[in-house]
């Protein structure tokens, strides 16, 4: 076990709520897990880290960040003077990051470390700004590769996943026929509509599946001037590649016809607060998708990486499966504490077969819960982190 440590988080905190997809559960989460494995959270109230989420121009977003930083140093000194803190542990976006500020931190003695789980969606390289820190937590498997290339110390954790105990206590009574948790996606939309095709008995909780038809339109046209238009589409070729350039384009004029599929009968309203755990632990198999829209990929080969899902379904104790991706075998043992598919037609064929036998899923259940709560927790994670240094 390691010691009690003080910890400096930094985990798009908000001061208010903003326009940006959901990043609350973050900071609550690491809470959650830094306060059970016995370490010391340390906040700074007049940081509002989730603003740095925001679409902000070149001169806000500038002075955001002065702005952020310079509290967040400010209330680290007093704090590091008071007594030591032993780890600062973000988790920031690249536009997010001050590498000024993070080497002023160094600077005290305190290590510091960035979790970021979105870098094979994100990136194709490591971006510039992330040198700043001391180490990378890096919970997709294939992303290993670019902090390899870019020579950077980097440690490979899962996901940061917290379930609160009170929804850890083995499920006694399942409620709810095999459900699927998730806002539409066109890549999951297609999945569905295939696995619907295919026999699947399932029900669908999450915002966007109640349109019949998930249309492919060109994006409207651009009110920005030619020279502006010219800039974004050499930043795009440049973070995503030429072929995603070129789909992008392709798609512009010859977009694919809308998928017409009538998600309606299978729709039910999505889980709002803690009716999230209670959909999750009492359906009688959770299911997990780990496909994403992505122009670097064809759209019928999309790519795959271990989402939040992966641990946070196992830990409340659900008999989960989940799309197949490199590095779930190095979490689980696949077909004993989780299951996996590959096609849609493989996934309606294993919902049914799970749907149909309650001992398996009760051994589902127990052994992944188990082996996620022993192996997959922060606090687990902490401690490798500290081993290196």
């Amino acid at each position: 076990m390691t010691r009690p440590l003080r910890i400096f988080l930094c985990c798009q905190q908000a001061a208010r709520r903003h326009a940006v997809p959901a990043y609350g559960f973050w900071a609550q989460y690491f809470r959650g897990a830094l306060a059970e494995a016995g370490h010391v959270c340390l906040e700074a109230p007049e940081c509002d880290w989730a603003e740095g989420l925001l679409p902000l121009d070149a001169g806000a977003r500038a002075a955001w960040q002065e702005r952020t930083w310079q509290d967040a140093v400010e209330f680290l000194r007093r704090e590091h003077a008071r007594q030591r803190v032993d780890l600062f542990l973000a988790y920031l976006f690249p536009a997010q990051v001050l590498p000024a500020a993070v080497a002023g931190i160094r600077a005290l003695g305190i290590p510091c470390v960035n979790f970021f789980c979105d870098n094979v969606r994100e990136f194709r390289e490591v971006p510039a700004v992330y040198r700043a820190f001391d180490l990378h937590w890096v919970p997709e498997y294939k992303a290993g590769a670019l902090y390899q290339k870019a020579g950077l110390p980097w440690l490979r954790a899962p996901m940061a996943c917290w379930v609160p105990p009170a929804w850890r206590t083995p499920v006694t009574a399942e409620s709810l026929p095999p459900t699927f948790i998730g806002t539409r996606d066109e890549q999951r939309a297609a999945l569905f509509a295939a696995a619907f095709g295919s026999g699947l008995k399932a029900e669908l909780r999450g915002a966007g599946w109640e349109s019949a038809a998930t249309a492919h339109a060109p994006p409207p046209p651009s009110t920005r001037n030619p020279a502006e238009r010219a800039r974004r589409q050499l930043d795009f070729a440049r973070q995503h590649g030429w072929p995603a350039f070129l789909r992008k384009g392709w798609s512009a004029v010859r977009p694919r016809p809308p998928l017409h599929f009538d998600f309606a009968p299978h729709v039910r309203p999505a889980p709002v607060g803690d009716d999230y755990w209670t959909v999750l632990r009492e359906c009688a198999v959770c299911l997990g998708v780990n496909r994403y829209p992505s122009l670097r990929f064809p759209f019928d080969r999309p790519d795959s990486y271990s989402r939040l899902r992966d641990l946070e379904a196992p830990m409340a104790g659900a008999c989960y499966l989940t799309e197949w991706t490199e590095g779930l075998d190095q979490l689980y043992e696949l077909g004993a504490e989780i299951e996996t598919y590959r096609t849609a037609g493989e996934l309606a064929e294993k919902t049914a077969v799970l749907a149909g036998d309650p001992v398996r899923r009760r051994q589902l259940r127990l052994a992944g819960q188990q082996r996620a709560l022993r192996d997959h927790t922060i606090g687990r994670t902490i401690e490798h982190i500290v081993s290196h240094w």
